[in-house]
């Protein structure tokens, strides 16, 4: 084989090759540089939706009905958390064009801790601007903890077949002591403090952890029911049946004092305040408090041993 012509050959296969990682380098960089721009470009305009938001409320200069929106479990972490409700609740306040608030409701309840912040900051917040009024208006549930914060307003409005009540506290569980038993398996519980493992699903139920728990309950349950008494007074008929974890239609609860009258968020606004130019102010988290909320739900989800939920639903 002739030295020269395998040199020219080695030679011309470098080259080409070098040309050929030249050229990948060159487009690895500018798929690297569109990458960056497309970023950059997605974070203007998540910086330019955000910057919408913050100023939105005060952009507006002519009086108007504000509406807060409260829909699905109240919990915290979720969207219808106590902080993200009363953040829209008091922004609608503090507006000075905000004429009235509309909360709008659709809740099966959730936490009666969160149920409770919120009532309480609306009783609050009527304290401080008595001239604005507040409306509960219940779309299609308003149960158990939602009904627990729609009584803090000065009227609640609902449709006729709007479900309404479920006044009542639970705590639920389950018990699988012969469930192992057949599947021979060995119960192993340590514990430091004697009712530490109280309701514990794989032990036989222990009486005096049953009436523990069922006296916590019944406190849970009377704080709840001095709130419905407080915020709706001698509205309410005299029926022990309120209080007893039972739901109506809104056209029954209004016979029941639940409920003063039938009405949407567009009626109330038109024909109660009188300004039907609806603007709302329910609270919404920005892109990156979404990802961060969703990743620590998702992490607590994974790390939360318990099998009880406690709740007012």
């Amino acid at each position: 084989m002739d030295p020269s012509k395998s040199d020219w050959e080695r030679e011309a296969l470098v080259e080409l090759a070098g040309a050929g990682l030249k050229e990948q380098r060159k487009a690895r960089r500018w798929g690297i540089f569109f990458k960056l721009l497309g970023f950059a470009y997605l974070l203007l305009v998540l910086i330019s939706v955000m910057g919408v938001q913050d100023v939105q409320f005060e952009s507006i200069n002519e009086p108007h009905t504000a509406l807060v929106d409260l829909k699905g479990i109240i919990a915290d972490g979720q969207s219808a958390s106590a902080d993200n409700v009363v953040a829209g609740l008091r922004d609608a306040f503090e507006s000075e064009m905000a004429v009235a608030v509309i909360l709008r409701i659709n809740s099966p309840g959730g936490s009666p801790v969160q149920s409770a912040y919120v009532n309480n900051e609306i009783t609050r917040l009527r304290g401080i601007y008595p001239s604005k009024p507040i409306y509960a208006v219940i779309s299609d549930v308003c149960a158990s903890g939602g009904y627990y914060v729609a009584v803090a307003t000065n009227k609640i409005y609902a449709n006729e077949s709007s479900i309404v009540g479920s006044i009542g506290v639970r705590m639920d569980g389950f018990g699988f002591v012969d469930t192992i038993k057949k599947l021979g398996i060995e119960r192993r519980l340590l514990t430091a403090g004697e009712h530490k493992a109280v309701l514990d699903p794989f032990s036989r139920e222990n009486s005096f952890e049953k009436a523990h728990v069922k006296n916590l309950l019944n406190e849970v349950h009377d704080e709840f029911i001095n709130a419905v008494k407080s915020g709706r007074g001698d509205k309410l008929v005299d029926d022990p049946k309120l209080f007893s974890g039972l739901f109506w239609t809104g056209e029954r609860a209004i016979t029941l004092g639940l409920v003063d009258e039938l009405g949407s968020a567009g009626y109330v606004a038109r024909e109660v305040i009188k300004i039907d130019n609806i603007v709302d102010y329910t609270y919404k988290e920005d892109f990156f408090q979404k990802f961060a909320n969703n990743l620590g739900n998702a992490i607590v989800n994974k790390l939360d041993m318990s099998l009880n939920d406690f709740s007012l639903r």
